[in-house]
């Protein structure tokens, strides 16, 4: 009589050995990336980004109809020639850029911790997906793993998400990991300083405008009202960075971009100011977006472009982005610093040392036991 076989439930690592050395994963993660600036590559990633509960908080069967029958047939074409305009030879802007950000991090990870630590890139929609990029990890041997999502501000549809899909691969494993994740650094003194800087560099090279705006992603108003404290948060950015400027009161603005339906979002709406600043007889505009931690369609598109056709056919002359931090020395060192302080503790990050194997005597006593791995 054969045996039943049945099929387990949950995920084990591949290529399991006793003698295996333990190691810190560290996930980077950023909102996501058609996999191509094309009608179908937009259409399935705008399905995955727009179905997600935390991103479009309706009813569930009311959304259905609505973003099938009606935002699927005709946003994807008009989102694919946006992309096409900010596509490089190499791919796309944030893909690449997150790339050369988690390469960055673990550089100086390698440097300052004393056990093996291993890094990977991971979207919340389209991919690397962050379901693989855990499960790459775990089959690295990450025993322990940071998730460091690139969001400064927290917000439920950015960081809340990032943490429901990795609660949602984590709960598949056989082994869950021990897990540590960072919810925001929105007014980390060396992500204030990296973004001054930045801003300073630019004043240097191109002159300073007469006023500077903080454009962040906006979101409906009544996340705000419902406890969101993304608002509060991104407010909070901008002040410290103005008065590490010097900069007075009338000098700099907050506003906020992206607006997506016809609810009420966080205001004033980015567009609209660029358009009354330029009216009122503003000549040079400065534009920077703190939220974002890499150039990305939002910025390089929609302020970069758009925004800057907007002040010119409106009266102004110049609108000048000043780039995300992207892969800047200092903003690496910042989220490299991050991730080293959030590993406090562990072996290797100079914890005890109790759990850092001896691979010989660790297989040995493994084999003494019966294993074959």
């Amino acid at each position: 009589m054969s045996q039943l076989t049945v099929k387990s439930l949950f995920e084990g690592r591949k290529g399991f050995r006793h003698d295996d050395q333990p190691r810190l994963g560290v996930l980077v993660t950023n909102l996501g990336t058609p996999d191509a600036p094309t009608t179908p590559a937009l259409r399935r990633y705008l399905h995955e980004f727009l179905w997600d509960p935390r991103v479009v908080e309706a009813p569930r069967w009311i959304w259905w109809l609505i973003l099938n029958g009606i935002v699927l047939r005709t946003r994807p074409k008009k989102s694919a020639a946006a992309y096409r305009e900010v596509w490089t030879e190499e791919g796309s802007p944030l893909l690449i850029i997150g790339q050369k950000q988690t390469r960055g991090i673990l550089e100086r990870l390698q440097s300052r911790l004393q056990g093996p630590v291993v890094a990977e890139l991971a979207m919340r929609y389209g991919n690397p997906s962050i379901a693989s990029g855990l499960r790459r990890l775990r089959d690295q041997g990450a025993e322990r793993i940071v998730v460091l999502p690139l969001y400064p501000q927290y917000s439920g549809s950015t960081t809340g998400s990032t943490f429901d899909a990795v609660a949602d691969e984590l709960k598949r494993w056989r082994w869950v990991p021990e897990f540590r994740f960072i919810g925001q650094y929105h007014d980390d003194e060396r992500y204030i300083e990296a973004l001054a800087a930045s801003i300073r560099e630019h004043w240097a090279e191109h002159g300073r405008g007469e006023k500077l705006l903080f454009s962040f992603h906006g979101t409906p108003r009544r996340y705000l009202l419902d406890g969101d404290p993304y608002h509060c948060q991104c407010q909070k950015t901008a002040r410290l960075v103005a008065e590490r400027l010097e900069l007075s009161d009338e000098a700099w603005q907050v506003t906020f971009q992206s607006l997506f339906g016809k609810e009420v979002w966080l205001q004033p709406y980015t567009d609209a100011t660029v358009e009354q600043l330029a009216r009122s007889g503003l000549k040079t505009l400065d534009v920077i977006c703190p939220g974002f931690s890499a150039d990305c369609l939002e910025t390089l598109e929609e302020i970069e472009g758009e925004n800057a056709e907007i002040f010119q056919e409106h009266g102004g002359d110049k609108l000048r982005y000043i780039k995300a931090l992207n892969d800047r020395d200092d903003h690496l060192e910042m989220l490299a610093g991050l991730v080293h302080e959030h590993s406090q503790g562990w072996p290797e990050a100079g914890g005890p040392a109790r759990t850092l194997r001896d691979p010989q005597a660790t297989q040995e006593r493994a084999r003494a036991l019966g294993s074959d791995v």
